[in-house]
């Protein structure tokens, strides 16, 4: 059954937002830890506020366009609890199985430049270590169980969190499609 509006709008709001805003936000309320333009003056200040900018800008196309790919390919949402109905392989998903992730870990790393935060670099860092133990523990694994053999020829092809180049092409789903 695919997943209501309601049930996406939860998943976004409990997931990415808390990550992205309530815990980074909380972090700075109680650390007082940010430095606007971590104590450059001129250009070099310039540079840090503009990579900051970019891994945002990244890291957002990344997060909506993976939850408009669970929509639209996957039938569900991006909440483990309402998982998708079919592997999606495709958009970014044909660069990096982990998109989402991904895209998180680039909004966290532009706020941490961008404030200069210490605490919110180790936030980033605690982010990526509980999902990188998540994903071989728990996410593979089931994954590999309701998808089986596609899975496993993507798991195979596609890198987990740095996104190749070149969009990666199932020949097996070719040859299917041609029959």
């Amino acid at each position: 059954m695919a997943a209501s509006k309601l049930q996406h709008l939860l998943s976004i709001l409990i997931l990415p937002f808390n990550v992205l805003v309530t815990i980074p936000t909380l972090i700075l309320y109680f650390t007082h830890d940010f430095y606007w333009g971590l104590g450059f003056k001129g250009n070099q200040a310039f540079f840090f506020y503009f990579l900051a900018v970019l891994f945002f800008i990244i890291g957002l196309y990344f997060i909506i366009s993976t939850i408009s790919l669970f929509v639209k390919v996957g039938k569900g949402t991006i909440a483990p609890w309402n998982p998708t109905q079919k592997l999606v392989v495709a958009g970014l998903y044909k660069r990096v199985r982990n998109p989402m992730i991904t895209g998180v870990l680039f909004v966290l790393l532009g706020e941490a430049i961008f404030f200069g935060s210490k605490y919110l670099l180790i936030w980033f860092l605690l982010f990526f270590f509980v999902n990188h133990i998540y994903f071989l523990l728990s996410e593979e694994p089931g994954l590999q169980k309701r998808f089986g053999s596609s899975y496993e020829r993507y798991r195979q092809n596609v890198p987990r969190w740095l996104p190749r180049l070149q969009q990666w092409q199932d020949e097996a789903e070719e040859e299917m499609e041609k029959e």
